[in-house]
């Protein structure tokens, strides 16, 4: 009864409700567990958007009961920053430093004091460097102290960023990954992100084509007789029922039973959770090593992750500040740079171990 009426028939937008409804219920196992509106947003200053995703990449990194205290660090990180406008990836970067601090139980005050000697999240570092713009009223002091010798980028980033060969990336990715068919879609993921475009290409080679798998089977384990419809193309699908997992053998792996449209089937797989800590069957020869956080050479994981690269081996000579190796956990890769300088005398880890904060890495004699 106003000129702002819509025009819609209520009877008409019910049905949307009971749609809504069956959607939210799909999609109840990976919500964060927030239910309502909360007040402490006007502390933390954390996107919406970036709330559930936080929440979930800190519990998949150990975090999730300490969730109140990676929010006082988002705040905190945020100060650190100089008090950024956070979108998509400046909000990246502060999330990614909160949950550093919180791994590594450092305060504002710590970061500030022991910042030449930390190992922050590369997305921390190409912040300070300039990789994502100059934020508003400039870098905060810290800067210095996190980029040490690195090169600083003035300006906008892509104004002295060198052109890209669109043609010639599709030839080299052509070539490298032969068995694949190159899209133009993959040659822009590949420009904009080499290293997740490398990790995707990388697993498809493992696991084959995991797009067809629903969402839910593809993140969350089947149940014994579950059963899961996959469809390869239009008209041609198969339905797979899991039935059981067999006895942990020598070797690590387990025989996993399963149906193919009613046809039993039995695979090999490396059971991955031998090498965490303290899992359930794991032996003692896959408990890591503890850094001593007394001793300056003895170097710690800063966060728990996968090791994706080591750059060094046992013997060599390496300098303050240089890099030891590289992590990645849940889209955060973390360069570890040694401490002090000296005679590395111990190599902990190796390409593909996964660690937790803590464990030791490297032992360095200081010179």
């Amino acid at each position: 009864n106003s000129d702002l009426d819509t025009g819609l028939e209520l009877t008409e937008i019910l049905p949307l409700m009971t749609y809504w409804e069956q959607v939210r219920g799909l999609y109840r196992p990976f919500e964060c567990s927030l239910r309502s509106g909360s007040s402490d947003v006007y502390l933390h200053e954390m996107p919406g958007g970036q709330y559930t995703n936080l929440k979930f990449q800190a519990a998949s990194l150990g975090l999730g009961d300490q969730w109140d205290k990676v929010k006082n660090s988002y705040a905190a990180a945020n100060r650190l920053m100089g008090d950024i406008v956070k979108v998509t990836p400046s909000s990246k970067v502060v999330g990614d430093m909160a949950q550093f601090m919180v791994s590594n139980n450092l305060t504002e005050e710590e970061v500030l004091e022991q910042a030449p000697q930390l190992s922050f999240p590369t997305s921390v570092v190409e912040y300070f460097q300039g990789y994502i713009g100059q934020p508003y009223g400039g870098f905060p002091a810290l800067q210095k102290d996190v980029v040490g010798e690195l090169p600083i980028i003035e300006g906008r980033p892509g104004a002295s960023m060198p052109d890209q060969n669109l043609r010639e990336l599709r030839r080299d990715l052509t070539e490298k990954y032969a068995n694949s068919t190159i899209r133009s879609t993959d040659v822009l993921s590949a420009a904009l992100y080499p290293a997740v475009f490398d990790t995707f290409q990388l697993k498809k080679t493992m696991y084959s084509d995991l797009a067809v798998l629903p969402t839910k089977s593809f993140l969350v384990p089947l149940d014994s007789d579950e059963e899961v419809e996959i469809q390869l193309e239009t008209g041609k699908s198969f339905v797979v029922t899991y039935k059981a997992l067999g006895e942990l053998k020598p070797n690590g792996f387990r025989d996993v039973f399963f149906e193919i449209n009613g046809i039993p089937r039995v695979v090999e797989v490396f059971d991955k959770t031998l090498q965490k800590a303290g899992a359930a069957g794991a032996s003692m020869a896959n408990v890591k090593e503890r850094a001593d956080p007394a001793v300056l050479g003895s170097v710690g994981a800063p966060m728990a992750g996968d090791v994706i690269e080591v750059k060094v081996k046992e013997g060599d000579n390496v300098e303050a500040g240089a890099p030891l190796l590289v992590m990645s956990a849940m889209k955060m890769e973390t360069t570890v740079a040694a401490p002090c300088s000296g005679h590395l005398q111990h190599l902990a880890v190796a390409t593909g171990d996964s660690l937790k904060a803590g464990d030791l890495v490297v032992m360095i004699e200081e010179s």
